[in-house]
């Protein structure tokens, strides 16, 4: 099976059926099936071929939606960038795969013109409202600019005769490393149909079913809503965020949604609204959670306020989608587990001598085993290998996680560490050596270290240390106005402190963990 057959056969089963609702439009499956065929042909008449590259760089929205399946339709691989990127990495990612199409608006046209001498790969940009361009035809030189709408006008319904198999590459989907560079995961289509099958299958979702996606479509979180729902023959309720929780808990109201994915950052925000006990949650069957763990005292508020609801604790890494998760029924006696292997994957806690650890309490590095994890990292094959090693079966390859576990007598398994740095501030994986670099950038600045401090709303905070080189006039303020000029909004350091000096280890490394206990 692939992806894009998830939503060829919901078009099928249910042509007038409403597959996405979003900002107060309703679009059923037949909709989006004939939106995207037109937009597969396009691409295929631009001259796109198999397995090239095309990515979207919008706004959660049904153009997004409509993109990714006409990309996928046409057989090729799509990838997602999160639309608070910065000129710096959308020229990187663009140039790492050799994009040859990218999908925008007038909004996030002015960091693509930044970065275009670059991307000398880039053959098209298709443009979703070219029309309320202010001085009339937007022009490139060596490019094509096409109109989206007039895509859907002139090109033909007809779904594209294109070869693919399920071993074919379906999405890149980028996320940071611990060098600083973002890595493209690369997903096959059965990579991600596995995935979505096992997740639907623990989650016993139905036609029926209504999710509410406030999560970003660069997030394989929120991406997956959306396959999913197209999947099973579901809908799904597209918000582009979280900001305004008084309205969106109208809407979920509204539109009986059943189904609300969270990361402990919109738990946080829910938790302080106030009379949230006068809401009628009656149409919500479940609720999960993943990208990281929920503090235990959300959970028991969260079973309070959303009584009889199924709470989901799950664990992850965009490497393989989804790992584990809780049977909401074994939420009460062990809250702060994210249960056992979900179907059709195998995982494992190995100590440091590649030994298997069975004994209940004992920590080491969870490994995965299934037709989920990757293919690897694109362009990157020394990373790939450093995180595939022997499997559990002679000959085949097992995904160690990096993240370190234990498990109690019954199997159920608990997150430890990262045994990297890596920070998760509201959802988003935040690479330390990345802000450092960026931070390195300014002009008065000898050292820098960047750490994840505890918060209650983002789970953790981006922090950093400085130390400016003599007579420097450097302030706190103009440190966090240049980050807020170069990096995403959830990047940007909440708290800088200069210091004088920074800890050191013997080798002569910043010690960062000195300065967390500090």
């Amino acid at each position: 099976m692939l992806v894009n057959e998830f939503l060829e056969q919901s078009a099928d089963r249910f042509p007038d059926k409403a597959a996405l609702i979003c900002e107060d439009e309703r679009f059923t499956f037949s909709e989006i099936e004939n939106h995207a065929n037109k937009f597969s042909c396009a691409l295929i008449e631009g001259g796109i071929q198999r397995q090239d590259r095309a990515g979207v760089f919008l706004e959660p929205s049904v153009e997004s939606v409509v993109s990714i399946f006409g990309i996928l339709k046409a057989g090729l691989v799509f990838f997602v960038i999160n639309p608070q990127v910065k000129a710096r990495k959308l020229e990187y990612i663009l140039k790492d795969n050799g994009a040859r199409v990218l999908i925008t608006d007038m909004v996030h046209l002015k960091e693509v013109e930044a970065v275009l001498p670059g991307c000398r790969d880039l053959k098209s940009i298709i443009i979703t409202d070219y029309e309320s361009a202010d001085n009339g035809a937007v022009e490139y030189d060596g490019l094509d600019v096409v109109s989206y709408r007039e895509i859907l006008k002139n090109c033909p319904s007809k779904k594209p005769e294109v070869s693919c198999n399920d071993i074919d590459l379906a999405s890149l989907i980028y996320t940071s490393g611990s060098t600083g560079v973002p890595k493209g995961v690369m997903c096959t289509h059965l990579n991600m149909v596995s995935a979505a099958s096992s997740i639907i299958e623990y989650l016993e979702n139905r036609p029926e079913d209504i999710i509410l996606n406030v999560l970003p479509l660069s997030f394989d979180y929120g991406l997956y809503q959306v396959l999913m729902s197209f999947k099973f023959g579901g809908t799904v309720v597209l918000e582009k965020s979280f900001i305004y929780p008084y309205r969106i808990i109208d809407l979920m109201i509204k539109e009986g949604v059943t189904g609300f994915p969270i990361v402990p950052a919109v738990a946080a925000i829910l938790f302080r609204m106030r009379n949230l006990e006068k809401y009628d949650f009656s149409s919500l069957r479940y609720i999960t959670n993943t990208a990281q763990a929920l503090p235990v005292k959300y959970i028991k508020q969260m079973q309070k306020i959303f009584s009889g609801v199924k709470i989901y604790s799950m664990y992850g890494l965009t490497e393989c989608k989804r790992v584990s998760y809780l049977p909401p029924e074994e939420l009460g006696e062990r809250p702060a587990s994210v249960g056992k292997a979900m179907p059709n994957c195998e995982v494992y806690i190995v100590g440091d001598d590649g030994e298997e650890i069975t004994a209940a309490g004992e920590v080491g590095e969870l490994a995965v085993r299934g037709p989920n994890v990757m293919k690897g990292y694109w362009n990157l094959p020394d990373e790939t290998a450093r995180v595939f090693r022997s499997g559990a079966v002679e000959g085949e390859r097992m995904l160690y996680t990096g993240d370190l576990f234990k498990m109690d007598e019954e199997g159920f398994l608990y997150f430890v560490a990262r045994k990297d740095d890596l920070i998760k501030s509201g959802g988003e994986r935040v690479s330390p050596k990345e802000i450092e670099n960026v931070l390195c950038e300014i002009y008065g600045i000898a050292e820098v270290a960047v750490v994840g401090m505890e918060d209650e709303i983002l789970g953790q905070a981006v922090k950093a240390f400085v130390v400016l080189i003599e007579g420097a006039d450097l302030s706190e303020d103009d440190i966090v106005r240049y980050c807020s000029r170069n990096m995403e909004n959830y990047m940007v350091p909440k708290c800088v402190e200069i210091r004088e000096t920074l800890p050191k280890t013997a080798h002569g490394k910043i010690d960062k963990r000195k300065l967390l206990e500090e």
